[in-house]
């Protein structure tokens, strides 16, 4: 298991976004969140000058993630990346998207090798890293293909959104709402259920993880008659999901699956398509939903919201996501072993 004591990695994200200002912020306010010790891997000087625009009193400390733990109650620990983070509030520049993605890397290696229990990750600018010739489509991607490199195994992240209220899985996540139905297959549902049923059991301690899934077309397709893919593709899914001992239902009517009384009766709902997912969610938990990357060796939260430049350097932004994507992934890492802890 993970060691006890070791602290949660958390990446710089956008530069220019508001990922700084709320690990300042939070750092501040630690004792009233109660938040587990972190380090965040960037530029010392760019989070001393932010501190020092925003106006706050916030010490900023150069340490090794071996003394982020010692560090924390004293002064916000940063292990350096070897290059100056330059980019203002709400304005991407050169150093933007290097210094994003060598805050992943360096946090995806600490976690691996045993120096971080987990990982969060603050939220990046699509848009900035694609100008700059990344190739992965988005984080959870790019987390993967550095998992792959790793351990030598392909890994299929699941994404998780996760909040007390509700937690919800998509079964396709970023495609062209005209796309989805030829993408989606038996297969592709019955592996994204049984991940989030593994992980479930063992990240989470639910002892028999409750799948609820949707159905594509409006009323899980009244037996074909508003479309075949429920009848055809969903229902064999989850016959298969039960013939394996996971507890799934469906295809049921997304319409009438997250009301309270509805919810109360399973514990994820994996969804077809991504807006199917994040709508509830996003309206019960908005503040405080978290984005968790399943199927990954490790663990990976990340506050469920974007860079928003509009109000960057405002200190407007709200910390409870990043508050409750630190909590979450200091109790889920507690029960998942690291590469170099597992045996």
């Amino acid at each position: 298991m993970i060691p006890a004591g070791l602290p949660v990695a958390l990446t710089l994200g956008e530069p220019a976004g508001i990922g700084p200002e709320l690990t300042l912020d939070v750092w501040r306010r630690r004792g009233e969140f109660e938040v587990p010790p972190f380090y965040v891997i960037g530029d010392p000087d760019f989070y001393r000058a932010r501190a020092a625009a925003l106006g706050i009193d916030v010490p900023v400390k150069t340490v090794t993630a071996a003394q982020a733990v010692e560090t924390f109650d004293r002064a916000l620990p940063v292990v350096p990346l070897d290059m100056n983070v330059t980019a203002q509030p709400g304005k991407p520049d050169a150093s933007s998207a290097p210094a994003a993605i060598s805050s992943i890397r360096r946090a995806v290696a600490d976690v691996m090798a045993g120096r971080a229990s987990a990982l969060v990750t603050n939220p990046i600018a699509k848009n900035v890293l694609y100008r700059s010739g990344f190739a992965e489509p988005g984080h959870t991607e790019f987390l993967a293909k550095l998992a792959e490199e790793a351990t030598g195994r392909k890994a299929q992240p699941v994404m998780l959104l996760w909040s007390p209220e509700l937690a919800v899985v998509p079964v396709t996540i970023h495609l062209p709402l005209k796309d989805v139905v030829s993408r989606l297959s038996k297969e592709l549902i019955v592996e994204t259920g049984r991940i989030t049923a593994r992980d479930l059991h063992d990240r989470f301690g639910i002892v028999r993880p409750r799948l609820a899934i949707a159905g594509l077309n409006p009323h899980a397709g009244e037996n074909g008659s508003l479309g075949e893919e429920d009848r055809d593709i969903v229902a064999p899914a989850v016959a298969a999901l039960r013939a394996e001992g996971i507890d799934a239902v469906g295809p049921l009517p997304a319409d009438t699956m997250f009301h309270a009384r509805a919810r109360a009766s399973y514990d994820v709902a994996l969804c077809m398509y991504h807006d199917q997912a994040l709508i509830p969610i996003k309206t019960l938990a908005f503040d405080h939903g978290v984005n968790v990357t399943l199927g990954l060796p490790f663990v990976r939260t990340s506050p469920d919201h974007g860079t928003a430049f509009d109000i960057a350097g405002t200190g407007k932004a709200d910390p409870s996501s990043l508050v409750a994507a630190l909590a979450l992934a200091a109790r889920i890492s507690a029960r998942t072993p690291t590469l170099a802890t597992a045996t």
